[in-house]
């Protein structure tokens, strides 16, 4: 690979997510070790490649998911795998798809280390599942998150503000009653992958709140104002309470920030 968007896009363009996962080491690797030095400007696809299966449905039409039991814990895994799977193409999506912000080398470095993170988070969901007999792509899942890149496409900062700073933040918020949820009903196995994610959803969310801060400032904008400007304009349904304040507060989050864009 001559530039790390060219890098990106080999990514985008696998839709094996075994190879997707395998590329993302050694392209990272090949990143943090100099072996690839220039951004590039090679514009990404609308859409990555995606495996044959899972079948893709509207959200509304996917199946309700059982709780409890193996099908129960099948269930939560598979939605989590498809999520990092999503996040790995979100993660290089967005190295290639905004050279006109003239971002630092620092922004690459921690958006290839996202993608990084979330192929380990992958890997170790489906070592999980198939622990339990199952695979990913034996159940629907929906295409919500990419609806959501979709939609960002065009800027940057809305990108930043959707993705990691309100679906990756809102991880934060629900996975520690999870994990007890999970432990509680004896489950030794799950509980420690999603601590794992817990911790890098941390450091993700805190890029994005400092990348985002940053894009602020360049754009001559009061960062929190124009966070809420776009959470409304591009996130209209509004932000779900309650906030776990504490893992906001480590990856930055100001509080006055976010509260106000509550619905409930």
């Amino acid at each position: 690979m001559t530039s790390l968007s060219e890098a990106a896009i080999s990514v985008l363009a696998t839709n094996d997510a075994t190879q997707k996962c395998r590329l993302t080491r050694a392209l990272a690797a090949d990143w943090h070790q100099g072996r690839i030095t220039a951004i590039g400007d090679c514009p990404p696809p609308p859409r990555p490649a995606r495996p044959a299966r899972p079948a893709l449905l509207p959200p509304r039409e996917m199946p309700k998911r059982a709780y409890g039991g193996d099908k129960g814990r099948i269930g939560l895994l598979h939605a989590l795998a498809h999520i990092e799977l999503n996040a790995i193409d979100l993660a290089w999506d967005i190295v290639a798809r905004f050279p006109n912000d003239a971002m630092p080398k620092a922004f690459y470095d921690d958006w290839v280390q996202v993608a990084l993170d979330e192929a380990v988070h992958f890997e170790m969901l489906v070592d999980l599942l198939a622990r339990l007999g199952a695979a990913y792509g034996d159940l629907p899942a929906h295409d919500g998150l990419w609806q959501a890149a979709e939609k960002t496409a065009d800027d940057l900062a809305a990108r930043l503000v959707v993705v990691p700073m309100t679906l990756e933040a809102r991880g934060l918020d629900t996975t520690p009653a999870t994990m007890a949820k999970l432990a509680a009903n004896g489950d030794t196995l799950t509980p420690p992958a999603l601590e794992l994610i817990y911790r890098d959803e941390i450091t993700h969310v805190a890029a994005g709140v400092r990348w985002f801060t940053h894009l602020a400032e360049a754009r001559g904008q009061d960062a929190k104002a124009l966070y809420q400007s776009l959470l409304t304009a591009r996130f209209p349904g509004g932000l779900k309470s309650p906030f776990n304040h504490d893992a906001r507060a480590r990856a930055g989050f100001a509080r006055d920030w976010y509260e106000p864009m509550a619905t409930r």
